[in-house]
Protein backbone atom coordinates (compact mmCIF):
# COMPACT_ATOMS: atom_id res chain seq x y z
CA UNK A 1 0.00 0.00 0.00
CA UNK A 2 1.35 3.39 -0.96
CA UNK A 3 0.50 7.07 -1.02
CA UNK A 4 1.49 8.33 -4.45
CA UNK A 5 2.64 11.67 -5.85
CA UNK A 6 3.03 11.85 -9.62
CA UNK A 7 4.76 14.34 -11.90
CA UNK A 8 8.04 15.23 -13.57
CA UNK A 9 9.44 17.16 -10.54
CA UNK A 10 12.26 18.85 -12.48
CA UNK A 11 14.53 20.58 -9.97
CA UNK A 12 12.68 19.20 -6.92
CA UNK A 13 12.19 22.88 -6.07
CA UNK A 14 10.56 24.61 -3.11
CA UNK A 15 7.07 24.14 -4.57
CA UNK A 16 7.65 20.42 -5.13
CA UNK A 17 8.94 20.15 -1.57
CA UNK A 18 5.55 21.15 -0.16
CA UNK A 19 4.06 18.20 -2.02
CA UNK A 20 6.83 15.82 -0.98
CA UNK A 21 6.75 16.88 2.68
CA UNK A 22 3.00 16.26 2.76
CA UNK A 23 3.47 12.91 1.00
CA UNK A 24 6.12 11.70 3.46
CA UNK A 25 4.23 13.00 6.50
CA UNK A 26 0.92 11.40 5.49
CA UNK A 27 2.58 8.09 4.63
CA UNK A 28 4.35 7.91 7.99
CA UNK A 29 1.14 8.76 9.85
CA UNK A 30 -0.66 5.88 8.16
CA UNK A 31 2.24 3.43 8.20
CA UNK A 32 2.21 3.26 4.40
CA UNK A 33 4.91 3.70 1.76
CA UNK A 34 5.57 7.12 0.21
CA UNK A 35 5.97 6.67 -3.54
CA UNK A 36 6.85 9.19 -6.25
CA UNK A 37 6.03 8.30 -9.85
CA UNK A 38 8.10 10.41 -12.22
CA UNK A 39 8.82 10.20 -15.94
CA UNK A 40 11.69 10.06 -18.40
CA UNK A 41 12.16 11.58 -20.88
CA UNK A 42 10.40 14.91 -20.33
CA UNK A 43 6.94 14.90 -21.97
CA UNK A 44 7.89 17.87 -24.18
CA UNK A 45 10.69 15.81 -25.73
CA UNK A 46 8.12 13.24 -26.85
CA UNK A 47 5.22 15.52 -27.70
CA UNK A 48 6.55 18.87 -28.97
CA UNK A 49 8.75 20.10 -31.78
CA UNK A 50 10.94 22.25 -29.51
CA UNK A 51 12.56 19.21 -27.87
CA UNK A 52 16.03 20.26 -29.07
CA UNK A 53 15.71 23.52 -27.13
CA UNK A 54 14.53 22.03 -23.83
CA UNK A 55 17.11 21.91 -21.07
CA UNK A 56 16.49 20.39 -17.64
CA UNK A 57 17.42 21.20 -14.04
CA UNK A 58 18.15 17.61 -12.99
CA UNK A 59 19.40 14.39 -14.45
CA UNK A 60 17.25 11.37 -13.49
CA UNK A 61 19.81 10.25 -10.88
CA UNK A 62 20.01 13.74 -9.33
CA UNK A 63 16.23 13.90 -9.10
CA UNK A 64 15.96 10.49 -7.44
CA UNK A 65 18.70 11.43 -4.96
CA UNK A 66 16.96 14.71 -4.06
CA UNK A 67 13.58 13.00 -3.59
CA UNK A 68 15.02 10.26 -1.40
CA UNK A 69 16.91 12.91 0.55
CA UNK A 70 13.51 14.39 1.46
CA UNK A 71 12.42 11.07 2.97
CA UNK A 72 10.56 9.46 0.05
CA UNK A 73 10.56 5.68 0.45
CA UNK A 74 10.46 4.79 -3.24
CA UNK A 75 10.87 6.56 -6.57
CA UNK A 76 9.74 4.85 -9.77
CA UNK A 77 10.66 6.27 -13.17
CA UNK A 78 7.99 5.55 -15.77
CA UNK A 79 8.97 5.50 -19.46
CA UNK A 80 7.17 8.39 -21.14
CA UNK A 81 6.44 7.17 -24.66
CA UNK A 82 4.01 8.34 -27.35
CA UNK A 83 1.75 5.41 -26.42
CA UNK A 84 1.92 6.26 -22.71
CA UNK A 85 1.07 9.90 -23.50
CA UNK A 86 -2.25 8.81 -25.00
CA UNK A 87 -3.41 7.30 -21.70
CA UNK A 88 -6.31 9.19 -20.14
CA UNK A 89 -6.42 10.18 -16.47
CA UNK A 90 -8.85 7.42 -15.51
CA UNK A 91 -6.73 4.70 -17.14
CA UNK A 92 -3.54 6.13 -15.58
CA UNK A 93 -5.02 6.23 -12.09
CA UNK A 94 -6.56 2.77 -12.33
CA UNK A 95 -3.90 0.82 -14.25
CA UNK A 96 -0.69 2.56 -13.19
CA UNK A 97 -1.26 4.19 -9.80
CA UNK A 98 -3.59 1.57 -8.31
CA UNK A 99 -2.93 -1.73 -10.10
CA UNK A 100 0.76 -1.51 -11.03
CA UNK A 101 2.02 0.35 -7.96
CA UNK A 102 -0.58 -0.40 -5.27
CA UNK A 103 -1.59 3.19 -4.64
CA UNK A 104 -4.30 3.67 -1.99
CA UNK A 105 -4.16 7.49 -2.02
CA UNK A 106 -2.91 10.13 -4.43
CA UNK A 107 -1.43 13.45 -3.43
CA UNK A 108 -2.30 16.35 -5.75
CA UNK A 109 -0.39 19.62 -6.01
CA UNK A 110 -2.20 22.83 -6.90
CA UNK A 111 -1.35 22.56 -10.64
CA UNK A 112 -1.17 18.77 -11.08
CA UNK A 113 -2.63 17.86 -14.46
CA UNK A 114 -2.96 14.19 -15.21
CA UNK A 115 -3.52 12.15 -18.33
CA UNK A 116 -3.96 12.84 -22.03
CA UNK A 117 -7.17 14.67 -21.12
CA UNK A 118 -5.11 16.99 -18.84
CA UNK A 119 -7.61 16.96 -15.98
CA UNK A 120 -7.35 19.72 -13.37
CA UNK A 121 -6.72 18.74 -9.73
CA UNK A 122 -10.45 19.23 -8.98
CA UNK A 123 -11.45 16.95 -11.88
CA UNK A 124 -8.76 14.41 -10.96
CA UNK A 125 -9.92 14.38 -7.32
CA UNK A 126 -13.49 13.65 -8.38
CA UNK A 127 -12.36 10.88 -10.73
CA UNK A 128 -9.99 9.34 -8.18
CA UNK A 129 -12.69 9.27 -5.50
CA UNK A 130 -14.98 7.43 -7.90
CA UNK A 131 -12.27 4.80 -8.38
CA UNK A 132 -11.87 4.34 -4.62
CA UNK A 133 -8.57 6.23 -4.52
CA UNK A 134 -8.28 8.64 -1.60
CA UNK A 135 -7.23 12.20 -2.49
CA UNK A 136 -4.87 14.38 -0.44
CA UNK A 137 -4.35 18.01 -1.48
CA UNK A 138 -1.13 20.01 -1.05
CA UNK A 139 -0.95 23.77 -0.54
CA UNK A 140 -0.31 26.23 -3.38
CA UNK A 141 2.02 28.88 -1.98
CA UNK A 142 5.61 28.15 -1.04
CA UNK A 143 7.51 29.66 1.89
CA UNK A 144 8.80 32.41 -0.45
CA UNK A 145 5.21 33.56 -0.93
CA UNK A 146 4.83 32.74 -4.63
CA UNK A 147 4.00 29.75 -6.79
CA UNK A 148 7.43 28.51 -7.91
CA UNK A 149 7.75 26.57 -11.15
CA UNK A 150 10.55 24.79 -12.98
CA UNK A 151 10.04 27.22 -15.87
CA UNK A 152 10.67 30.24 -13.59
CA UNK A 153 13.89 28.63 -12.38
CA UNK A 154 15.04 27.86 -15.93
CA UNK A 155 14.36 31.47 -16.92
CA UNK A 156 16.35 32.76 -13.92
CA UNK A 157 19.32 30.57 -14.88
CA UNK A 158 19.11 31.66 -18.52
CA UNK A 159 19.36 35.25 -17.26
CA UNK A 160 22.34 34.39 -15.03
CA UNK A 161 20.33 34.97 -11.86
CA UNK A 162 21.67 31.95 -10.02
CA UNK A 163 20.81 33.43 -6.61
CA UNK A 164 17.08 33.48 -7.37
CA UNK A 165 17.37 29.98 -8.82
CA UNK A 166 19.09 28.78 -5.64
CA UNK A 167 16.38 30.34 -3.46
CA UNK A 168 13.65 28.57 -5.45
CA UNK A 169 15.56 25.27 -5.54
CA UNK A 170 16.70 25.33 -1.86
CA UNK A 171 20.20 24.43 -3.08
CA UNK A 172 22.83 25.91 -5.40
CA UNK A 173 22.30 24.89 -9.02
CA UNK A 174 25.04 22.46 -10.06
CA UNK A 175 26.63 20.83 -13.07
CA UNK A 176 28.57 17.55 -13.05
CA UNK A 177 31.20 16.64 -15.58
CA UNK A 178 34.56 15.13 -16.38
CA UNK A 179 37.65 17.35 -16.31
CA UNK A 180 39.10 17.32 -19.84
CA UNK A 181 42.09 18.94 -21.50
CA UNK A 182 41.60 22.46 -22.83
CA UNK A 183 43.90 25.03 -24.45
CA UNK A 184 45.77 25.51 -21.14
CA UNK A 185 45.80 29.28 -21.71
CA UNK A 186 44.92 29.99 -18.07
CA UNK A 187 47.94 28.06 -16.85
CA UNK A 188 50.29 30.38 -18.75
CA UNK A 189 49.01 33.41 -16.78
CA UNK A 190 48.73 31.78 -13.36
CA UNK A 191 45.04 30.85 -13.57
CA UNK A 192 44.80 27.17 -14.53
CA UNK A 193 41.25 25.94 -15.10
CA UNK A 194 39.38 22.65 -14.94
CA UNK A 195 37.49 22.31 -18.23
CA UNK A 196 34.20 20.48 -17.78
CA UNK A 197 32.60 18.06 -20.21
CA UNK A 198 29.03 17.60 -18.97
CA UNK A 199 27.73 14.17 -17.96
CA UNK A 200 24.24 15.05 -19.24
CA UNK A 201 23.93 17.22 -22.38
CA UNK A 202 20.28 18.02 -21.55
CA UNK A 203 21.28 19.90 -18.37
CA UNK A 204 20.66 23.63 -18.55
CA UNK A 205 23.82 25.77 -18.51
CA UNK A 206 23.46 29.22 -16.88
CA UNK A 207 23.91 32.39 -18.95
CA UNK A 208 27.31 33.27 -20.35
CA UNK A 209 29.48 35.01 -17.76
CA UNK A 210 31.74 34.55 -14.76
CA UNK A 211 30.40 33.07 -11.51
CA UNK A 212 31.57 32.50 -7.97
CA UNK A 213 31.25 28.74 -7.53
CA UNK A 214 31.72 25.91 -5.10
CA UNK A 215 33.60 22.92 -6.47
CA UNK A 216 33.33 19.36 -5.17
CA UNK A 217 36.32 17.13 -5.96
CA UNK A 218 35.71 13.66 -4.55
CA UNK A 219 34.46 14.39 -1.04
CA UNK A 220 36.37 17.69 -0.69
CA UNK A 221 34.89 21.17 -1.09
CA UNK A 222 36.69 24.11 -2.67
CA UNK A 223 35.70 27.50 -4.05
CA UNK A 224 36.53 29.02 -7.39
CA UNK A 225 35.34 31.12 -10.30
CA UNK A 226 33.65 29.53 -13.27
CA UNK A 227 33.56 30.97 -16.77
CA UNK A 228 30.56 29.98 -18.88
CA UNK A 229 31.21 30.65 -22.55
CA UNK A 230 32.15 28.48 -25.49
CA UNK A 231 33.47 26.11 -22.82
CA UNK A 232 32.82 25.58 -19.12
CA UNK A 233 35.98 26.19 -17.13
CA UNK A 234 36.64 26.69 -13.43
CA UNK A 235 39.68 28.14 -11.70
CA UNK A 236 39.75 26.48 -8.26
CA UNK A 237 41.22 28.72 -5.57
CA UNK A 238 44.34 27.49 -3.75
CA UNK A 239 44.36 24.20 -5.65
CA UNK A 240 47.14 22.58 -7.65
CA UNK A 241 46.35 18.94 -8.37
CA UNK A 242 46.03 16.88 -11.54
CA UNK A 243 42.34 15.99 -11.75
CA UNK A 244 42.07 15.19 -15.47
CA UNK A 245 39.56 12.39 -16.01
CA UNK A 246 37.83 12.94 -12.67
CA UNK A 247 34.16 13.91 -12.37
CA UNK A 248 33.64 17.09 -10.37
CA UNK A 249 30.60 19.09 -9.30
CA UNK A 250 30.40 22.84 -9.92
CA UNK A 251 27.73 24.73 -7.94
CA UNK A 252 26.86 28.30 -8.96
CA UNK A 253 26.69 30.80 -6.09
CA UNK A 254 26.66 34.28 -7.69
CA UNK A 255 27.18 35.87 -11.10
CA UNK A 256 30.23 38.13 -11.00
CA UNK A 257 30.25 39.72 -14.46
CA UNK A 258 29.63 39.32 -18.18
CA UNK A 259 32.12 37.44 -20.31
CA UNK A 260 34.48 40.01 -21.87
CA UNK A 261 37.00 39.98 -24.70
CA UNK A 262 40.54 41.15 -23.96
CA UNK A 263 43.16 42.66 -26.22
CA UNK A 264 46.09 41.06 -24.41
CA UNK A 265 46.94 38.29 -21.96
CA UNK A 266 48.10 40.94 -19.48
CA UNK A 267 44.64 42.55 -19.60
CA UNK A 268 42.98 39.17 -19.08
CA UNK A 269 45.32 38.38 -16.19
CA UNK A 270 44.51 41.72 -14.50
CA UNK A 271 40.78 41.08 -14.85
CA UNK A 272 41.11 37.58 -13.40
CA UNK A 273 43.06 38.99 -10.47
CA UNK A 274 40.23 41.48 -9.83
CA UNK A 275 37.66 38.68 -10.16
CA UNK A 276 39.53 36.52 -7.65
CA UNK A 277 39.76 39.35 -5.12
CA UNK A 278 36.05 40.11 -5.50
CA UNK A 279 35.09 36.45 -5.15
CA UNK A 280 37.21 35.97 -2.04
CA UNK A 281 35.69 39.11 -0.52
CA UNK A 282 32.22 37.65 -1.17
CA UNK A 283 33.29 34.39 0.46
CA UNK A 284 34.56 36.18 3.55
CA UNK A 285 31.15 37.87 3.89
CA UNK A 286 29.39 34.57 3.14
CA UNK A 287 31.21 32.83 6.02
Amino acid sequence: MAIVATGFFDGVHIGHRLVIETLVSEARKRGEESLVLTFWPHPRIVLQNDAMELRLLNTPSEKISLLKGLGVDRVEQVDFTKEFSEMGAEQYLREVVMERYGGTAILLGYDNRIGHDSLTPVQTAELASGLGLEVIRAEKVSSVGIAVSSTKIRNALKAGDVETASMYLCYDYSLFGEVVHGKKLGRTIGYPTANLELDEPLKLIPAVGVYLSQVTVGNRLFYGMTNVGATLETHIFDFDEDIYGQTIKVSFMKRVRDENSFESLAELQAQLRDDEQYCKKLLSLHK
